[in-house]
């Protein structure tokens, strides 16, 4: 039997730096920051959930964009969840654990694909305000 693996994936934020960038460091936001180092000292492998990209390696080189989940319908978010599972199915295996450090919009058209693979899925932020978010993962990471 394998190892139980965590692998924790960080939802993308709205602030950017200018440039390409290592999609790690594009990111420019507070919470983003605190997710990261979150994922850097918990998981065994982390990757961010991308609007645009769909699921990035953190040294994967990209530009800035607008583009969030937020802003999609239900249809698009679900192809979105579609394209993410089908990259995350050749990463897991049944015996990981899956941190998801998202909202909703981007939880919810991952976590049933997820469960199907038979990860164990874990939301440690729903129903956190952003203050909150912070205040969770500077205390937990």
């Amino acid at each position: 039997m394998r190892n139980q693996r965590t692998i924790v994936l960080v939802a993308c934020v709205k602030t950017k730096q200018p440039g390409k960038h290592a999609a790690r460091d594009l990111y420019a936001s507070d919470w983003f920051k605190k997710a990261r180092a979150y994922a850097e000292r918990n998981g065994d492998a982390w990757f961010i959930l991308s609007a645009e990209h769909g699921l990035l390696s953190p040294s994967e080189p990209i530009e800035p964009y607008e583009k969030t989940l937020k802003n999609m319908n239900k249809k698009e978010q679900m192809e979105w969840g579609a394209r993410v599972l089908a990259k995350l199915r050749g990463i897991l295996a049944p015996s990981d654990r899956v941190i998801l450090l998202a909202g909703k919009a981007y939880v919810e058209p991952l976590i049933e694909g997820l469960r199907t693979v038979g990860v164990d899925v874990e939301t440690p932020l729903r129903g956190m305000r952003s203050g909150e978010q912070k205040q969770w993962l500077k205390h937990n990471g």
